[in-house]
């Protein structure tokens, strides 16, 4: 088993590994000490808040499409570059924050017609006591 690097330690706390990958750095974590320093050292770093620029756009994950952005690609409504951009960052970056909300889009796109009427009908009756008339 080839070395675990820094890089990949990174990624396996910003839970950007594959399972594969994310068991080879577990079983080597178990393994040895000096990786669970490294590791260590490295959540250290984080909490201080590293302030380089890659670290603040990976944290704040500002490569990442909106909500909005994801449903209107789904929709295939969007212009051809921003598709294709998001089409990148889901497939070939594939960033585990937008696959999630991706999925979760596709699952609400599937849902039944009585299931999305139930669903509004408890969005209404949770903030038909907000709806107050203006006096």
């Amino acid at each position: 088993m080839p070395p675990i690097t820094r890089a990949q330690l990174i990624a396996y706390l910003d839970d950007a590994l594959t399972d594969a990958e994310t068991a080879q750095v577990e079983q080597a974590l178990r393994e040895s000490e000096p990786l669970r320093r490294t590791l260590r050292t490295l959540i250290q770093e984080r909490d201080r808040g590293e302030h380089s620029i890659g670290a603040i756009w990976r944290r704040e994950r500002l490569s990442c499409p909106s909500r909005e952005q994801l449903g209107s690609f789904l929709l295939q409504v969007l212009d051809a570059d921003l598709a294709d951009y998001i089409d990148f960052h889901i497939q070939t970056v594939a960033c585990p924050y937008c696959q999630a909300n991706l999925a979760d889009l596709q699952a609400l796109q599937k849902e039944s017609a009585p299931q999305v009427q139930k669903r509004r009908q408890r969005f209404f009756e949770s903030s038909a006591g907000l709806l107050r008339p203006n006096r």
